[in-house]
């Protein structure tokens, strides 16, 4: 059911006029649903415009409780399963997965929350250039064309046991009144990090590499957590709430509300992920494709938005720490499969991504090109 959102039944003065264009955007989500006019910088490309409604993606539900029972017969479908999806597309579902669901409600409610403050409170995070981390407005200042219809607030998750990452950013940064908000994302970093690790057992064993080489690999991860808000678009056949990319990180954990967005191509064509209450979208990035050796996909998706309602999810990136060597296993490399990409270190990859290169499906072969380059 589309219940509108609080701010679309007043008329709040324009914070993008028709007579911007061209000038510093400011990019306000709760404001956005009363702009009849998008100034062009957010308007696509004829050639990467939307399709509205695309046909639905079917992505394997894997039973997490069923895989971690032990079953052989059952890991064995299961692990089947995944292979097939990420050879294809690298596009899974997780059901199963042991979250309890007032943890992500609450989790939601929060993101109302925070996109629904004023704009000036919510810059007090704002996003440096070049960083990956902080409150971002569209991207403003990184992108000048093709901004994405959004908002967003990102912070770093450290599994090394060494402090309460999440927790203490969002008081330091944010000030004491939002501790909570600290409490609760720090809780939900630490379950989508578990969870993650547990999913890495799955790939590990659907590659035929040893059950906890990734799992290892992955315990003491750097990773980031994304809280992202869509605001609805009078013009959604223009814009796009997030364009078309591969995430450059390792694994992502999507939870979705309820309200369709994202999209997935495959073979060319344009596929919806239907949101799932109890379920978590799971899908390869560029990391993880460089350690399995090119096997497992990272795969192009985006998200588009509507003219109705607020769409939210959230967004846990699993990173590898900073200091582990991104190489395949010796097990994947083979005569017929020699290593695909030179060995980096995953603050490499982010700083290319960052300052040198909007991801896209040509993304690893471009930092590739660049890391050589870099070394000589």
């Amino acid at each position: 059911m589309l219940i509108p959102h609080p701010s679309m039944l007043v008329a709040p003065q324009n914070t993008l006029g028709n007579d911007m264009e061209g000038q510093q955007q400011n990019f306000d989500g709760p404001l956005m649903p009363n702009q009849s006019n998008i100034p062009s910088e957010f308007v696509w490309p004829d050639n990467e415009k939307p399709c509205l409604v695309a046909p639905e993606l079917k992505i394997p539900p894997i039973d997490m409780k069923g895989f971690l029972s032990g079953d052989p017969q059952t890991v064995s479908k299961i692990c089947a399963e995944v292979s097939e999806a990420c050879k294809k597309h690298g596009f899974f579902l997780v059901v199963n997965h042991g979250v309890d669901k007032k943890l992500i409600d609450q989790a939601h409610k929060l993101i109302d929350t925070f996109f629904c403050m004023d704009l000036p409170d919510k810059q007090k995070a704002q996003r440096k250039l070049g960083e990956h981390c902080g409150y971002a407005n569209s991207f403003i200042g990184r992108f000048s064309s093709k901004l994405p219809w959004k908002e967003t607030l990102s912070f770093h998750y450290s599994a090394d046991n060494s402090g309460k990452t999440v927790e203490d950013y969002f008081v330091n940064v944010l000030g004491e009144d939002f501790r909570q908000f600290g409490i609760l994302f720090q809780e939900y970093c630490e379950v989508m990090s578990n969870l993650a690790l547990e999913i890495m057992e799955l790939l590990g064993m659907s590659l035929g590499v040893d059950r906890e080489c990734f799992r290892e690999f992955f315990k003491n991860n750097e990773s980031v957590m994304r809280l992202n808000y869509y605001p609805p678009c009078q013009k959604p056949e223009l814009a796009l709430g997030t364009g078309p990319h591969c995430d450059p990180t390792s694994l992502t954990i999507l939870h979705q509300d309820q309200v369709e967005g994202l999209q997935v191509q495959v073979d060319g064509k344009w596929y919806s992920v239907a949101p799932k209450e109890d379920a978590f979208v799971v899908n390869i990035g560029d990391t993880f494709m460089a350690l399995s050796n090119g096997i497992f996909k990272s795969c192009l998706h985006r998200a588009v938005v509507n003219n109705q309602i607020v769409r939210k999810s959230l967004a846990f990136f699993l990173c590898p720490n900073r200091e582990k060597l991104v190489t395949p296993p010796k097990d994947l490399i083979t005569m017929e499969n020699p290593q695909a990409y030179p060995e980096f270190t995953w603050p490499s990859l982010l700083e290319f991504t960052q300052k040198h290169y909007r991801s896209d499906t040509k993304t690893l072969d471009a930092f590739a090109t660049w890391l050589r380059e870099k070394n000589k």
